[in-house]
């Protein structure tokens, strides 16, 4: 019988090792003045290339991470054999790992770091397109009123995800503006005295209990916004990429 990996057995992610190594961008620059606590923003220019892919990227991410095996020693693959083996990662369940003896072997190789870092072009192809961040079922949970006990639970959900090596993928959202609409993977809690501390970029922190924060690091700038767990239900330190 297939042996399926234990929370312990299980690869714990690691920024500098499972991340992609290419930008996510967005179609609008940030300013955070530190000063007033204000945020502006304008369009970017030129259009980015790749922009808008939060949702694939984190589901992709995690894809690797149960899936993979990287093996370095090897020689690394020719473009057509890393497009057939991105197609099969891509896939794979992304809600729980596959027996050991099923994962996928990436030659050549340290990590997803060092593959997207080699071979962004065809990864970026094959993970799928941006419109992938539009179309989701899990979509319909934040057009709901949703409550300061559920974000409670949703802290508890993924504080214990994290400390059986499980990264959850959560969706942020503040509704019905928009002003923030984006997926992340997390991997790593800190609690302090005022919430969770964050590196390298972005600070989520729950206060009381009950509510989120999203806080750029270096900026007062501070927005209220609802955390939907997605596959899998603390707090969060770090993410993939900005969405």
């Amino acid at each position: 019988m297939p042996k399926i990996c234990t929370a312990a057995e299980q690869r714990r992610f690691e920024f500098g090792r499972d991340s992609f190594a290419f930008e996510n961008e967005t179609y609008w620059e940030y300013h955070f003045d530190s000063t007033g606590g204000k945020t502006s923003f304008s369009r970017r220019q030129p259009k980015p290339a790749y922009a808008h892919h939060c949702f694939v990227l984190t589901r992709a991410a995690r894809q690797f991470l149960y899936h993979v095996r990287f093996d370095p020693g090897q020689k690394a693959p020719d473009d057509d054999a890393c497009r057939r083996l991105i197609r099969e990662v891509v896939g794979r369940n992304p809600r729980r790992p596959c027996p050991v003896e099923k994962q996928i072997v990436i030659p050549g190789y340290a990590g997803l770091r060092d593959f997207s870092a080699a071979r962004a072009p065809l990864l970026k192809a094959e993970c799928g397109g941006a419109w992938r961040s539009y179309v989701l079922r899990s979509h319909w949970r934040m057009v709901f009123p949703i409550s300061r006990g559920h974000q409670a639970g949703t802290a508890s959900s993924l504080h214990t995800a994290l400390q059986t090596n499980i990264p959850p993928i959560i969706h942020l959202v503040k509704f019905p503006s928009l002003a923030i609409n984006h997926s992340m993977v997390l991997f790593a809690a800190a609690e302090t005295g005022g919430g969770i501390d964050s590196k390298p970029t972005i600070r989520i922190i729950q206060r009381n209990r009950s509510d989120f924060h999203l806080t750029r690091q270096h900026a007062r700038s501070r927005c209220r916004l609802t955390v939907i767990g997605r596959a899998a239900r603390w707090i969060l330190s770090r993410f993939i990429g900005p969405g």
